[in-house]
């Protein structure tokens, strides 16, 4: 199953590799730095020059079907839910740019207070049922409902809708044990985004509103417009992307933080350092740790080409625990240097749009955590990983809290 003959095994799918990836990501870096799995029919690269050289690559690595190993989703109507991530230029490069005027720094700075709202109002919740010295799901109350309510507030959800939205949205991604393509329950979470979707674009196009969807539906350069479906296919795209990435991200970053507490104890007082906290979860931890790219016209790599039309996956995931890249890539280190080898967002043309969200969204999310409390614990025996070929993270991380 591999290149070399070295008995190296990478399967995205199984649950073993979920629990833990990154030894299995060692041995791939030293004696398979580019992998071949001929049962699931796809190359990798996970050594960090070599991951970030093929996010550089849009010529040569096309996403012009999705960014998923599914093989359900990869086809050519992928950017009907993945938007400009399963398109190549010139279409990629028109339609975010599109997306660019209703999707700004700006509107992300303005939603800033209404984000520590939502925060703030979760966090209630969840230190009330935390009281006493009990435990609390920190995903079900607070790390799984932030990001999709901050998603549903800027595209102008209304609040009695949200928790529907965030459970057709959970139930896109998840995975049962053993299953390698995308299940019949996903399929329907799936139309049901779309259709609601569909009838909310419909609603703004009567009647506008201050919020994305409406900011979308006006965004025009030269007389281009966008049409619905493309609205549509970046909304799945924020609810997928932008939702799912986050709160794996808040949870990774409580769960390494109470793994590590001198490394976070410093940030009880110092708030401002809370960034750097979020920088060194998203390189140590990162949610988006696998994501696939088609091979067009041959490519040659490690003395091996890699022929037309096959699949070749980039491992961030690995790149980031690449010692050639990293000293001690292996520990926790809070406030280390990173700078620009961080791959969590990608690189190049499809650097992700929704960055400075995510990084806003869990800044906020934590500072304002770290204002109540003065320590926590994870019930590591109790937590929940999630089960994905492209994300990691938690269903579930139970904790118990000291309130100041």
């Amino acid at each position: 199953m591999t290149v070399d003959g070295t008995g190296v095994l990478l399967d995205p799918y199984d649950y073993d590799f979920h629990e833990d990836p990154y030894p299995y990501y060692k041995r791939l870096r030293d004696e398979a730095p580019l992998y071949r799995n001929d049962e699931l029919g796809f190359w990798a690269l996970s050594r960090h020059a070599d991951v970030l050289a093929g996010f550089r690559n849009s010529t040569t690595l096309s996403n012009r079907e999705g960014v998923s190993l599914d093989p359900v989703s990869r086809n050519k109507h992928a950017s009907k839910t993945m938007s400009f991530l399963a398109m190549d230029d010139p279409d990629h490069l028109r339609l975010r740019t599109l997306v660019s005027k209703g999707f700004t720094p700006r509107r992300i700075r303005e939603l800033e207070p209404r984000v520590t709202e939502i925060a703030v109002r979760h966090l209630d919740v969840m230190m009330e049922r935390a009281a006493d010295g009990g435990t609390v799901d920190y995903v079900a109350e607070f790390a799984g409902k932030l990001p999709m309510d901050v998603i549903s507030e800027l595209m102008g959800v209304p609040e009695p809708d949200r928790d529907r939205v965030r459970a057709w949205a959970d139930g896109v991604m998840h995975r049962d044990d053993g299953v390698t393509d995308v299940p019949p329950e996903a399929i329907e979470a799936s139309l049901n985004l779309i259709v609601y979707y569909q009838e909310m674009v419909a609603e703004r196009r009567k009647k506008p509103a201050e919020d994305l969807t409406s900011a979308l539906l006006e965004a025009e350069i030269d007389g281009d417009r966008l049409t619905d479906d493309e609205i549509i296919g970046f909304m799945f795209l924020m609810v997928i992307a932008g939702n799912e990435t986050t709160t794996k991200l808040l949870a990774n970053a409580a769960f390494w933080g109470a793994k590590n507490p001198d490394q976070i104890e410093p940030l009880y007082d110092d708030p401002g350092r809370i960034p750097l906290w979020v920088e060194e979860t998203l390189r140590y931890d990162t949610s988006s740790q696998i994501l696939a790219r088609l091979v067009t016209g041959d490519m040659t790599l490690y003395d091996t080409t890699i022929p037309d039309g096959d699949v070749l996956l980039l491992l961030p995931g690995s790149a980031h625990r690449d010692e050639r890249a990293f000293e001690r890539p292996d520990e926790y280190l809070i406030g280390r240097d990173i700078g620009a080898k961080l791959q969590s967002f990608g690189s190049g043309a499809h650097f992700c749009l929704g960055a400075h969200l995510a990084r806003m969204e869990a800044r906020v999310a934590l500072a304002e955590l770290f204002t109540r409390i003065r320590g926590y614990e994870v019930d590591e025996a109790n937590a929940v990983r999630v089960h994905s070929s492209n994300v990691r993270g938690f269903a579930h991380l139970p904790i118990s809290v000291k309130a100041r």
